[in-house]
């Protein structure tokens, strides 16, 4: 076990030292496969759906904050949107600019989750998302995984009924509208992946922090059970199409990889457990410290820095 740590404040350590770069190289990659997917799915608008236009973009999105590439994925969208049908490019913009207000306004800091929850239902791991957000975020994060989920249906929706839409040219514009609507509003499996995202990730953002051993294993696996258990349901109420043997598979890699998060932010030494009482002129103090674990390499680095920190002093 202590292999595993080493190798992790190795990582951390080289993470540290290249932040920077390592960001920026993240947002160009993100850029780049999130641009792509978007023209890969629609792809309506033969002037966008060049490499390089998704190359200058990405390199801009890789110098500016991360919600950039939330910006300009959804207008890659809205303007494939625009070229296969007018009502449909008004509905999606509508969509997004109800999303992005909403999502300012309470989670302006998971840009990320709007972007990966797609990815990652095309990668076959969306149960990862609500588990990650529910460990990182706070419950208002199920907006943002929400918010991504319903990315990745509205898309497919546009991508999967294009035939369809493109025919309906006998029917009125409000018929055009009402279609299109109802395709993309009342699509039963979008709600119940919505649903059952939101509640994971409140869910494990409450107990995580609880003040109980081991609470951020508890959470994880009392999250993945609530998933699949409300995905089931859900199944049946809504009669939603989900394929029950790949979400018990999915969920246990979202398992795994909620762990192997935790690994990396959040290691203590329950044993070691310290209860400190100190008092001022107005209250006394009852204090529960949890050490980190620190391997070898851990504690040199720390020493290494505070070395350099007295040298530099010394000057």
């Amino acid at each position: 076990m202590d292999n595993i740590y080493e190798i992790r404040d190795y990582i951390e350590g080289f993470v540290s030292r290249f932040e920077i770069w390592i960001k920026a190289a993240f947002r160009f990659i993100l850029a780049m496969i999130t641009l792509s997917v978007v023209n890969g799915r629609l792809g309506y608008m033969e002037r966008l759906d060049s490499s390089t236009i998704v190359v200058a973009v990405s390199l801009l999105c890789a110098l500016m904050p991360s919600g950039m590439i939330v910006f300009f994925a959804a207008v890659f969208v809205v303007l494939h949107a625009y070229a296969l049908s007018l009502e449909v490019a008004i509905i999606v913009l509508a969509l997004f600019l109800l999303m992005f207000l909403l999502y300012f306004r309470f989670t302006p800091n998971d840009t990320l989750a709007v972007i990966l929850t797609p990815i990652s239902f095309l990668v076959g791991i969306p149960h990862t998302m609500p588990l990650i957000y529910g460990l990182c975020g706070s419950p208002f994060s199920a907006l943002s995984v929400g918010f991504g989920a319903i990315s990745y249906f509205t898309v497919d929706y546009v991508s999967d009924s294009a035939d369809k839409i493109k025919g309906m040219t006998d029917a009125t514009t409000v018929e055009r509208f009402r279609t299109i609507l109802d395709g993309m509003i009342k699509n039963r499996t979008m709600m119940a992946y919505v649903i059952a995202f939101a509640a994971t990730v409140v869910l494990v953002s409450i107990i995580r922090r609880l003040p109980i051993k081991h609470a951020w294993s508890i959470a994880i696996g009392l999250g993945a059970a609530t998933e699949i258990i409300m995905l089931m349901i859900l199944s049946v109420r809504l009669n939603a199409d989900i394929n029950i043997p790949p979400l018990f598979v999915g969920t246990i890699i979202a398992t795994a990889i909620a762990f192997l998060y935790k690994l990396f932010v959040f290691s203590v030494d329950y044993a070691r457990t310290e209860r400190v009482q100190f008092e001022d002129d107005s209250y006394v103090y009852y204090v529960k410290a949890v050490p980190k674990i620190k391997t070898s390499v851990k504690r040199r680095m720390a020493k290494d820095r505070k070395e350099k920190k007295e040298q530099e002093e010394d000057y």
